[in-house]
């Protein structure tokens, strides 16, 4: 297995297996603990004693959209988790937050497309 598999991209959180945080159809990845619990807040603010916040690797990640999750990467998560993407192999975008933001989004989402 390679050592990028081991490096941690973020966090995310989940009260049980099959309900993790989501902006939408997406599991949210944040940059820390700290930025997680203020989405959780914005999100499910009755829940959030009801998370658990968990470290997130590369390899669970790729595990997630090889089963065909989608992931919502706040900047700093996806900062780390696109340079070994592409490692990886997969046809990922650069993310431009700076118009994300302009357009009211805060994370930049990553699906495997399905032909």
């Amino acid at each position: 297995m390679s050592s990028r598999y081991t490096k941690v991209i973020g966090y995310f959180a989940y009260a049980s297996p099959t309900q993790v945080v989501c902006t939408g159809d997406a599991c949210v990845i944040s940059e820390s603990e700290r930025s997680m619990r203020e989405y959780i807040l914005e999100i499910d603010p009755e829940n959030v004693n009801k998370r658990t916040i968990k470290k997130t690797r590369f390899g669970e990640i790729v595990k997630g959209i090889r089963l065909g999750a989608a992931y919502a990467f706040d900047e700093e998560s996806y900062r780390k988790f696109y340079p070994l993407a592409i490692q990886e192999g997969f046809n990922v975008a650069e993310a431009d937050f700076e118009s994300q933001k302009s357009e009211g989004n805060r994370f930049f989402t990553v699906q495997l497309k399905i032909s």
